[in-house]
């Protein structure tokens, strides 16, 4: 993730927060937090399903997308943060690459015992993903063949599995 871009998060986050898109929580509310968890899994079961009975590579996408944005969602409360409900899923991800870049590479740094850049670079790769997955649900219906969609599909899911175990991780 280059450093324009990590200063793009840093004042979209900034003014997100002056603006009231996402605040600070004053109290930690388990339903809400168990909710976005709850919700995480299961959009990841219903998109592995989906994959699985070739149903929807739309919906395995989609689906996907949305775990990955219930475990965030989850990740950011857990931390004190609670977006609304306008431009919810830019303000989740502008807090994510703020309030997660640095989390996911200590985790990774301690879970693996890699260098330091190694491991920024992984963590940035998470967040890429991430904000790639945002970006494919938004435009993924005018994909053409249904080879193109099945394989988009099935880095979706991965991508989703892997998100998940990462950001439970941190949780613990």
């Amino acid at each position: 993730m280059d450093e324009k871009r990590i200063k793009q998060a840093e004042n979209n986050f900034k003014h997100y927060l002056d603006e009231g898109k996402i605040k600070k929580v004053t109290q930690f509310q388990s339903i809400i937090y168990e909710t976005y968890l709850r919700n995480a899994r299961e959009s990841l079961a219903v998109a592995d399903k989906l994959f699985q009975d070739k149903v929807s590579s739309l919906w395995v996408v989609v689906t996907s997308y949305y775990s990955m944005f219930y475990m965030a969602r989850a990740y950011l409360y857990k931390l004190g943060y609670k977006s609304g409900e306008e431009i919810v899923h830019q303000v989740v991800n502008e807090a994510l690459i703020v309030q997660a870049r640095h989390k996911i590479k200590n985790h990774i740094l301690a879970e693996y015992e890699l260098g330091k850049e190694e491991a920024l670079s992984i963590s940035d790769n998470y967040l890429k993903n991430y904000e790639s997955e945002k970006e494919k649900r938004a435009t993924f219906q005018y994909e053409t063949t249904e080879d193109i969609k099945m394989s988009k599909a099935k880095t979706s899911l991965d991508r989703a599995k892997e998100f998940l175990t990462l950001i439970e991780s941190l949780l613990l």
